[in-house]
């Protein structure tokens, strides 16, 4: 009897993603700056890859707005813009406060990531972490807000907020992202929902996310 599963296969990693993980932790980092062109030719000869596979890795940054294609210039680091941060800012809270209004009729396992996140978020601050580990566990604690909302699709577009946001971080002075400043604020919020505080805790990240907002904004010089 034929075997109904033969035609199923698990793929490794592709070079493509490879290639994409790499550029994106470059940008993250502020390795690569705002505005930086990215050229196939060059990327490719540097990472030892084919200029097709640079260029479907590129596609896939575009996509999730972490470069930006523009005709007869080609593709380069997203640079930051104003209108944009509020934007997502504005998106966030929504997302965020969708989360945070369910805490009550959140499954314990939704509960308990949020404390995880925010245990690894107040563990790095307290051993003095660097920067790109500070951000990574404070951001993650904002999707974990929103995985309280039990929407898979809900928390895979925090995620894609997240991206966006992680672009506009690693081009801002390091000196004003305040990340050791955040851990109580953090730890305040979690404390509010876990007293059954949930109408305070929805005021709480509300001023908390407005606050980042205009913390961003001023970094970037803008209004």
């Amino acid at each position: 009897m034929p075997d109904p599963y033969a035609g199923l296969h698990v793929e490794v990693t592709s070079t493509t993603q490879r290639v994409a993980d790499e550029l994106r932790r470059a940008v993250f980092d502020g390795e690569l700056e705002a505005g930086t062109p990215l050229r196939e030719v060059t990327l490719a000869a540097s990472l030892g890859v084919a200029r097709s596979t640079v260029r479907e890795a590129l596609t896939q940054l575009v996509a999730e707005s972490i470069a930006t294609r523009e005709p007869h210039r080609g593709v380069s680091v997203a640079v930051p813009d104003a209108d944009a941060v509020r934007d997502v800012c504005r998106a966030r809270t929504v997302l965020e406060s969708a989360g945070v209004r369910r805490w009550t009729d959140a499954t314990e396992a939704e509960r308990q990531e949020v404390r995880d996140r925010l245990a690894a978020y107040t563990g790095a601050v307290a051993r003095g972490a660097g920067y790109a580990e500070l951000n990574e566990t404070h951001l993650e604690f904002h999707v974990a807000l929103v995985g309280l909302a039990g929407s898979p699709r809900l928390v895979h577009t925090a995620r894609a907020l997240v991206a966006e946001l992680k672009v506009v971080l690693a081009q801002i002075d390091r000196a004003e992202r305040n990340a050791h400043d955040q851990a109580d604020s953090h730890e305040a919020i979690v404390a509010l929902l876990e007293a059954g505080r949930v109408d305070e805790g929805l005021v709480a990240i509300d001023a908390h996310l407005r606050d980042a907002e205009r913390d961003i904004l001023h970094a970037l010089g803008a209004t």
